[in-house]
């Protein structure tokens, strides 16, 4: 078993005995989606850590959506109840990138892609292809896309 899903399912157990409903069912909801992942396909197989990060990462982007949209739709008490369970799923996750180190991780990526011949719009598959695994989870792919089209236009 991985370290992250250990870690989980003792902090799962933890929530229970102390009665924790919020982070007990947010614990239960990412361990259902670990083991729908580690289940889809033709084999069951066990998750590392990164697919395992991978998986909290989508549960939480899924929760900040879902905050949205009840709050579109006039929902403010369910609109909390996910941005809670978006916070239980942030303590697993890596810090997220702040602006000025996305910029900065983009700008070096530009500048290489630049060495390499990559020139004008078209550069922006070989910046995010240098840029990606940098980021590795730490900035949404809209976010990074953006931030890689701006210091596109800018250079």
């Amino acid at each position: 078993m991985t370290t992250f899903k250990s870690r989980i399912q003792n902090d799962l157990t933890a929530a229970i005995k102390a009665r924790d409903e919020l982070t007990s069912a947010t614990l239960r909801m990412a361990l259902a989606a670990i083991t729908n992942e580690e289940v889809a396909g033709k084999e069951a197989r066990r998750l590392s850590d990164e697919e395992v990060l991978k998986v909290l990462g989508r549960e939480a982007k899924k929760r900040r959506e879902a905050a949205e949209a009840f709050e579109k739709g006039g929902r403010p008490e369910q609109a909390a109840r996910e941005r809670a369970e978006g916070e239980v799923l942030a303590r697993y996750l890596p810090k997220p990138l702040e602006d000025a180190e996305l910029a900065e991780l983009v700008d070096a990526a530009v500048a290489e892609a630049r060495a390499g011949g990559a020139e004008g719009p078209r550069a922006m598959g070989a910046v995010m292809k240098i840029v990606n695994p940098k980021v590795a989870g730490r900035a949404e792919g809209g976010r990074v896309a953006a931030a890689v089209k701006k210091a596109l236009a800018e250079g």
